[in-house]
């Protein structure tokens, strides 16, 4: 779900930087969960410092991973797919500018899609994933898949991208189911730790969530406010154009989106894709519980090793029509 709170930053006019409960609680997260050999690093962009959460060799052979959190989960979200990924391959988990976690906006905001992905190619340049001809993969959830994918079109596809992943992705093929919206607007209107917790119990249908990760998302409720760039769905014709690998996983239980329907807007929009549901999942249990993320990691497991320097080789087939399934 797009999230209306932010992070601030001393550098911006007006700007207060996060509670320190806030940012106990995201040290709390990346300690307990995150692997051994886990690393940081702050990237200064155009457009701010982005804090980046890194794990695995980095000298592996393998193309880069890089991971966007959806809207108000920040990036200690991926910890299990960098536990299970970072074993033979470089993965970073990347704060969104703009949204709960621990990167700080800059003078130059963003306020458009070519602002957010400018944002991003910088931070992809400086991560290094494009040095060496190793094009990254770029994954995301939600709001974060919404963002991949408008980067992926607008950065010339598979020239910048060795692979794309999409997980639930929101506002790319299909639109929200209006329940979702319905139950999501106490927490838009005025956020607090309470609705934020009640709309994931709703959501997830009272999954046990991790507890240090919940108590961050909680707090990043506290935070203030501000408006997600958005934007509509991208276009057919831009969509057929993609040259990418493309893997979408949908939740087969998701209350955000509904698969079958999503499924088929993909064969439809995307033919090239390969479509998955993870069984079980919710849109909220993506990407971290613990049942989501071993079927999130065996269907990477099976994409990533069909790339090779980044270019395609043996990917899985799409499901015929672009209905998901196992």
């Amino acid at each position: 779900m797009p999230s209306s709170r932010s992070t601030g930053s001393a550098g911006v006019p007006g700007a207060l930087p996060p509670p320190a409960s806030f940012l106990a609680a995201y040290d709390e997260v990346l300690t307990a969960r995150w692997p051994e050999g886990t690393t940081t690093a702050r990237i200064p962009t155009p457009y701010g410092t982005t804090h980046v959460t890194s794990h695995g060799p980095s000298d592996a052979p393998a193309p880069a991973v890089v991971l966007l959190p959806g809207g108000g989960a920040t990036s200690t979200v991926w910890h299990a797919q960098a536990a299970h990924l970072g074993r033979k391959r470089r993965v970073h988990a990347v704060d969104l500018i703009g949204e709960p976690g621990r990167s700080t906006p800059g003078a130059r905001p963003i306020r458009t899609v070519a602002d957010l992905t400018g944002w991003l190619g910088a931070v992809l340049e400086a991560l290094g994933a494009e040095a060496d001809g190793r094009r990254p993969v770029l994954a995301g959830h939600s709001y974060g898949a919404w963002i991949a994918l408008h980067h992926a079109l607008h950065a010339g596809g598979a020239r910048r991208l060795a692979g794309l992943v999409l997980v639930d992705p929101t506002q790319c093929f299909t639109g929200f189911r209006p329940g979702y919206l319905l139950h999501a607007l106490p927490l838009l209107l005025r956020p607090t730790p309470r609705r934020a917790r009640a709309f994931l119990t709703w959501e997830t249908a009272g999954a046990d969530l991790d507890a240090g990760w919940l108590r961050l998302y909680e707090e990043g409720a506290r935070l203030p406010a501000v408006r997600p760039v958005t934007g509509p769905r991208p276009g057919r014709e831009a969509l057929r154009g993609l040259a990418v690998p493309t893997l979408v996983l949908l939740a087969e239980r998701g209350r955000a989106l509904d698969p079958v329907r999503t499924a088929r807007a993909v064969g439809r929009t995307l033919p090239g894709a390969s479509t998955y549901t993870i069984p079980g999942a919710t849109h909220h249990t993506l990407p971290l519980h613990a049942t989501a993320a071993a079927g999130i990691n065996r269907r990477l497991d099976a994409f990533l090793d069909g790339l090779t320097d980044g270019l395609p080789d043996g990917l899985p087939d799409r499901l015929p029509g672009g209905l998901p399934g196992e």
